[in-house]
């Protein structure tokens, strides 16, 4: 990492706002709502910063011709997106804190509600069946009086097609 507080010192002042939310202090306060607005905004800095960088040295390496030797000019675009990603690591693990503190508590309030004198069974897997349903219809084929009709066209018109092309 180099020299992060020299860069943040340099950040502009929009930018040194959306950093400074990011501070323990600030990111104390929200809720796991505001944590969330608060990473959304980080995040989008962040990959705009990488962007930017990637585009530049992208640009740089066909103007000097080796990746090695293009690195060391684009330090500035590099150092802001880094910064960014410190913010964004220090963000993250406050919305997993909140997020499993909003676990806990719906658990706890879920067990509160099951022990209530009220609910006499806990709940627990559902019983087994002991009966299994029969099909309602066993015979699945069509009962009206013209289907052997029907099967016998059907067949005559197929056997009358065959002796055509046989004939050629």
């Amino acid at each position: 990492m180099t020299d992060q507080a020299g860069m943040v010192n340099s950040l502009t002042e929009t930018e040194l706002l959306l950093f400074r939310e990011a501070e323990p202090a600030n990111l104390a306060g929200l809720d796991e709502d505001g944590l969330l607005e608060v990473h959304n905004r980080i995040r989008r800095a962040r990959n705009k910063h990488q962007k930017v960088y990637r585009r530049q040295a992208a640009a740089r390496v066909g103007e000097i011709g080796a990746r090695g030797r293009a690195y060391p000019k684009n330090t500035r675009s590099r150092a802001k997106a880094e910064v960014f990603e410190d913010a964004l690591a220090r963000v993250s693990e406050a919305v997993a804190a909140a997020a499993r503190a909003s676990v806990e508590a719906l658990r706890a309030e879920r067990l509160a509600e099951a022990q209530q004198p009220g609910n006499v069974e806990p709940p627990g897997p559902p019983r087994p069946r002991t009966q299994t349903r029969a099909a309602q219809r066993t015979d699945r084929q069509p009962d009206h009086a013209g289907l052997p009709k029907q099967r016998a066209s059907t067949r005559a018109t197929g056997a009358r097609r065959q002796a055509r092309r046989d004939s050629r």
